[in-house]
């Protein structure tokens, strides 16, 4: 690229140029090496994919592609271009969706990888006297790896926060004058759960600001409230996934969306039932082709995330796709109930406006071909008044419909480190 990131981030015509350029080359060099596109192009004449405009002659792919190639293919399946004596890095996803599905990188994939937060550092408005806490676990999945080393190779002070209590974490976090937290909403609320219980208030720490992922709640307005609310601090949002990388985040001068990194990825929205362009401000779903992850690529990846892209000229100055409101929710977990097409996001920016709640659980349930929803809520303490009733009336007030809604006694239901699994589904056969 010529230039700086920023001024080809101010050129439609500079980024186009970028993507067109990379995807040649990255079809070059793939096939036909990597034998699980190889064989999904197959009968295409893939020397023709010269622009953006001849990317849809390509199929799609989708996870259960991966899925059954790395069941048929153990452990990793045939999305690797080179020998396996190339690859460094193994991660695998967080398996809330199934089994899990591991993922290899090559050194030069893991460069791309950490090109990839540099930019989102940028975006986010890191500097280089910021000191990163890590409150994650270090396990196999990808989660904060990635922030972790990127931001220690741009000069930050990193602080691993795994194997460690939340009181510890707490402690360590405040004892180091972190100012940068990189975790999951649901961490960043349970972090203040139990600072409130221990009589810490951290809005006197030293944290500027929270880097959230892995889950919508950084872009659900009252959740996100309540955590930046706790911590006086910044939420700053950010989208990736293990397969495809870090490829969107909001920036600190323009809050409420996510700009897609459109040098390093391809993105099409799309109708989820034609996978045909969408008009701008149409939700749709999103489609990822990676320009970078060579040793293991996506080309047009289906998200099952709905997005909609922005319509009006960005007060930045920026060209990049800017996605409003991040990621409306899933494709795979919405669900009709009365005729009314529900996510779980929904119920989430709902509840979460609801001060005395603690915690809450989602329940689907199957009953002859109708979906009917539960959902259960845990009061903050004993003494808080008809949680349950003002929870269904909002619920009513909001989804358009009634639901059923359970009570939980003050700490009976389960905290998370990482993805909050807050959603659950059950088939049930009718009498």
């Amino acid at each position: 690229m010529s230039g700086s990131i920023e001024d080809i981030w101010a050129s439609r015509a500079a980024i186009r140029e970028v993507q067109e350029k990379r995807l040649r080359q990255m079809l070059k060099e793939i096939l036909p090496r990597n034998r699980f596109y190889a064989d999904r192009f197959a009968g295409i004449d893939v020397e023709a994919v010269r622009s953006l405009d001849d990317l849809p002659r390509l199929p799609v792919t989708v996870k259960q592609d991966l899925v059954d190639s790395q069941t048929q293919q153990p452990p990793y399946g045939a999305d690797l271009t080179y020998p396996s004596v190339k690859y460094r890095r193994l991660h695998q996803t967080s398996g809330t969706t199934g089994r899990p599905m591991r993922w290899l990188d090559t050194a030069e994939s893991w460069d791309w990888i950490m090109e990839c937060w540099r930019q989102i550092y940028l975006l986010a408005g890191i500097t280089a006297e910021d000191r990163f806490f890590f409150p994650f676990s270090f396990g196999p999945f990808i989660g904060f790896w990635a922030a972790f080393e990127g931001a220690g190779r741009y000069g930050n002070l990193c602080i691993a926060g795994g194997g460690m209590s939340t009181d510890i974490r707490l402690r360590v976090l405040m004892e180091n004058e972190a100012t940068v937290i990189c975790c999951t909403p649901t961490y960043a609320l349970r972090m203040a759960e139990v600072a409130e219980e221990q009589g810490i208030d951290l809005r006197e720490s030293s944290v500027r600001l929270l880097i959230v992922a892995g889950e919508p709640g950084g872009s659900i307005p009252a959740t996100r409230q309540r955590i930046e609310t706790a911590w006086a601090a910044r939420v700053i949002d950010h989208w990736g996934m293990t397969e495809i990388g870090s490829l969107g985040t909001e920036s600190w001068d323009r809050p409420g969306g996510l700009y897609i990194l459109e040098t390093e990825a391809i993105a099409e929205i799309v109708d989820p039932e034609t996978l045909e362009p969408v008009p701008e401000g149409t939700p749709g779903e999103l489609l990822i082709t990676n320009l970078g992850r060579l040793g293991s690529p996506l080309i047009r990846y289906r998200t099952r995330d709905l997005v909609r892209r922005a319509v009006g000229e960005d007060p930045t100055g920026r060209q990049l796709l800017w996605l409003e409101g991040g990621i409306l929710g899933r494709s795979d977990d919405m669900v009709t109930i009365r005729g009314n097409n529900v996510f779980p996001s929904s119920v989430e920016a709902v509840l979460r406006e609801l001060d005395d709640l603690a915690e809450f659980r989602i329940d689907v349930r199957t009953v002859r071909s109708m979906h009917e929803l539960c959902v259960t809520v845990e009061p903050v303490s004993e003494s808080v008044p008809d949680l349950a009733e003002r929870a269904q009336q909002a619920l009513q007030n909001r989804l358009g419909f009634a639901c059923e809604v359970r009570l939980a006694r003050p700490g009976e239901l389960p905290r998370f480190e990482l993805k909050g699994r807050r959603f659950h589904r059950e088939e049930e056969k009718g009498d």
